[in-house]
């Protein structure tokens, strides 16, 4: 192969880090010197099967392009929901033998996605799928996820930057509470299908001063309505405005989610059903057999890509981890994960590896037992200790009229 080239695609939920790592690894191809084109897939493998294919190297022409894009939230190449046939198929064959003959058309020689479980199950086949084939194309995942639910690395870069919106918001709603000298709920839910990670942040403003939230509740925990009231009702002795964090991914000892019946029950291409309503589920709850004033928040996707509310240790991680990626596939690696691991916490120190992409495709890593405590309903100060260095650092963001700048990728400009 004469030219060697370098594709990206992102895929999965948005998040406000995602767009760094992207910067991350056009930067850290070109700086290579070892690639001729620098190309994105628009709207992930979807996006790639339709040739819709734009030069990243020429659009980000210089720094300020790039550090513009690492600080623009949700994904600049657009995402998808795209489930790759399990090999073997004659639906696989098909699609299989089309990526790889893009890839012959574009001279891609290294592949990088950067997405989450689903994402990776992706990056693991086509890297199955080459090897297998004998070609020379390296394929490694660069994780990302507002849920924190990859196995291997210590967390995901998305994580904790919607671990500071979480926590901030939670102190902006502790404030308002407290206006009125009346009984009160407040029920603030918080995404997280099966893992507690983002709900297990909201304890970060009680370990840092305030006197709340008084009790969270994750998916780790089988949820009980019964024991839900009586915890809000013991908390009612204490403090007249009760805070509730709640898992949107709750789950009574059945195994069905808590709020089950007030739910669509559709489900997207991975099966994934759609959740909320908890919050509005458990309000009611509320009213009825408590009868206090009572309201129910839903942060809903803002958790996802408040840039706003950026971490910048988060940011800046999530740049250097999209570095690393290509550094790893130039040294020979394909079929890999990046992965983080956290040397200390004071002062806060992580390491970037990488893992075999086998050990994180569908695979879930739930919040620890072990930071756990008061009768399931907080989080102990291990746990606290875990997620403090992730919020850490403000980003300094370019603003026109008051707003921030985005970065925009003139779509249309197809190669």
């Amino acid at each position: 192969m004469s030219q060697k080239n370098l594709m990206i695609a992102q895929s999965g939920g948005p998040t406000t880090a995602i767009n760094a790592s992207l910067a991350g690894i056009v930067e850290a191809g070109k700086n290579s010197g070892q690639f001729d084109h620098i190309y994105g897939a628009l709207n992930g493998v979807e996006g790639l099967l339709s040739r819709r294919i734009i030069n990243l190297g020429e659009q980000l022409a210089d720094k300020h392009a790039l550090d513009l894009l690492a600080c623009t939230p949700a994904m600049a190449l657009g995402s998808c929901r795209y489930r790759m046939p399990v090999p073997g198929s004659t639906e696989a064959k098909e699609i299989y033998a089309q990526i790889e003959q893009i890839f012959e058309e574009y001279h891609v020689s290294c592949f990088f996605y950067i997405g989450g479980n689903d994402s990776m199950d992706t990056a693991h086949k086509l890297s199955l799928y080459f090897s297998e084939r004998g070609k020379d194309i390296r394929v490694i995942g660069v994780p990302k996820t507002i849920d924190n639910d990859l196995p291997v690395t210590d967390h995901t870069p998305g994580f904790g930057s919607a671990a500071k919106f979480i926590a901030t918001s939670m102190q902006e709603i502790i404030r308002d509470s407290e206006v009125y000298n009346v009984q009160s709920v407040t029920i603030v839910e918080i995404m997280g299908r099966n893992a507690g990670w983002l709900t297990a942040a909201s304890c970060l403003p009680r370990y840092l001063g305030e006197h709340a939230p008084h009790l969270i509740y994750l998916p780790e925990v089988p949820f009980s309505f019964e024991k839900f009231l009586e915890d809000v009702t013991r908390e009612h002795e204490k403090h007249k405005a009760v805070i509730v964090a709640v898992s949107e991914g709750v789950r009574t000892p059945d195994g069905k989610y808590a709020a089950e019946s007030n739910q669509s029950g559709k489900t997207d291409a991975f099966g994934h059903k759609y959740l909320a309503g908890i919050g509005k589920y458990l309000e009611e709850l509320v009213t009825e057999h408590i009868g206090c004033k009572v309201r129910s928040i839903e942060l809903n996707v803002p958790q996802r890509c408040s840039a706003h509310l950026a971490s910048k240790t988060d940011l800046d991680e999530a740049r250097l981890i999209g570095q690393k990626a290509v550094q790893a596939a130039l040294a020979g690696e394909t079929g890999k994960m990046m992965v983080f691991k956290r040397l200390s916490n004071q002062p806060y120190q992580v390491s970037i590896s990488s893992c075999d992409i086998g050990m994180v495709a569908f695979q879930e890593k739930t919040f620890p037992e072990k930071w756990i405590c008061q009768n399931g309903t907080f989080i102990n100060e291990e746990g606290f200790e875990y997620l403090l260095p992730l919020i850490q650092g403000e980003i300094s963001q370019e603003k026109q009229n008051g707003l921030p700048v985005h970065f925009l990728f003139q779509k249309e400009k197809l190669v």
